[in-house]
């Protein structure tokens, strides 16, 4: 099978089991920004990240094809694609709840950065968040269905890309810099 099939060719690409569609359709956004968080989230783990942190990262990219899949799919619930839920929304609260068991309390805001594994984790945060932006924007859409859960899911994985950024910069020994509101 080649990588190339040539019929996407003229800016249009199909959707699962749907129809084709322009490739600046909010739909391939949606799940484009997806893909580039999956992708974020695979450079961080190439960096040294605490073990838990890696592990739970391994998951999300799994769960983010699912993501995929389901926003690709006009009628997910017909083409079984709608595969993201509850237990993956509190597998991520119960990840941030251990996590930020170990971090002190957060009194300021804080800017990106610490080490390299923490400041990956900060720009998949930010894509995260534009992904679920886009999201939303499709579930938005007359006649388009989107599953509240995928919307939880990526709110959800935000936080905890936070949190995990300040745990690898903690456990990396990086100082956290707040922001200092500038004087007037």
């Amino acid at each position: 099978m080649k990588i190339y099939t040539k019929t996407g060719d003229e800016g249009q690409t199909g959707l699962f089991s749907g129809p084709r569609v322009r490739k600046d359709d909010i739909r391939i956004e949606a799940y484009g920004t997806v893909d580039e968080l999956n992708a974020a989230l695979g450079l961080a783990r190439c960096q040294p990240l605490p073990p838990e942190i890696d592990r739970c990262l391994l998951r999300v990219q799994s769960e983010l094809f699912s993501v995929g899949a389901e926003l690709a799919t006009p009628d997910p619930q017909l083409h079984g694609t709608a595969l993201i839920g509850e237990r993956q929304v509190a597998a991520l609260e119960t990840a941030i709840d251990q996590l930020e068991a170990t971090l002190p309390p957060l009194r300021n805001f804080i800017f990106p950065g610490g080490c390299v594994g923490a400041a990956e984790l900060h720009v998949a945060r930010g894509i995260c968040r534009r992904a679920e932006r886009r999201v939303v924007t499709l579930a938005s859409q007359p006649g388009v269905s989107v599953s509240i859960q995928i919307i939880r899911y990526l709110n959800r994985l935000g936080d905890y890309l936070f949190v995990a950024a300040r745990s690898a910069g903690q456990h990396a020994g990086s100082a956290e810099i707040p922001w200092e509101k500038p004087p007037a």
